[in-house]
């Protein structure tokens, strides 16, 4: 438990400056991430942590970057966390609520090692297990697939563009494997990726 307490506490006492990051330089920014990301890291090296701020309040969130082995881990983490004024402390990171931007067209790309996608590009179709018929999986179309299937990082790239889209838990917990694949002119039985979620509870869940 000591090394939960240090993450804590440190996360306390220098919680101002993560909530004012946009006004801090970022060299000293920079200082007080590493510490409590160090800190993180003491208590297990594959948790991560995302810092979103907002108009009047800020969110810390525990990620265990998809893998289920490590919920455990965040959900004590999570569970141990103090009372900060102004500050969200969740565990894992959430569905996206909204999907107008998507469904628009008005989204940023989302850039990875050099891998740049938008969510509004995306599309998936269904794939099929005969051995395992009630595992959901899919197949990622992406219409740059060309240009980044060298690329060693693109199935990380995709995986944390899913993982943001429909929530960590459901990306670990529902979708038993992924392929990723060139979007061609005419495809049949393509569904737009911002509809995974939607897919997965309409579906899935029912």
């Amino acid at each position: 438990m000591n090394q939960i307490t240090n993450f804590w506490n440190l996360f306390k006492q220098n919680n101002f400056v993560f909530l004012l990051l946009n006004e801090i330089p970022k060299n000293e920014l920079k200082i007080h991430f590493d510490k409590l990301t160090t800190l993180l890291r003491q208590y297990n090296k594959d948790l991560d942590l995302i810092i979103k701020n907002k108009t009047n309040n800020a969110e810390l969130i525990i990620t265990a970057n998809g893998n289920p082995y490590l919920f455990k881990e965040v959900e004590l983490l999570v569970h141990n966390a103090p009372a900060v004024e102004r500050w969200k402390i969740i565990a894992f990171l959430q569905p996206e609520q909204n999907i107008d931007k998507y469904e628009n067209g008005t989204d940023k790309p989302l850039e990875y090692y050099g891998i740049s996608l938008r969510i509004s590009e995306m599309y998936f179709i269904l794939l099929e297990n005969p051995n395992k018929p009630t595992d959901l999986g899919i197949k990622v179309l992406l219409n740059n697939y060309i240009i980044h299937k060298e690329n060693p990082r693109l199935c990380e790239a995709v995986y944390v563009h899913i993982e943001h889209l429909i929530g960590e838990k459901a990306f670990a917990n529902e979708i038993a494997f992924i392929e990723i694949g060139q979007l061609e002119g005419i495809q049949e039985n393509v569904i737009e990726l911002y509809n995974l979620k939607s897919y997965i509870d309409l579906v899935i869940k029912n």
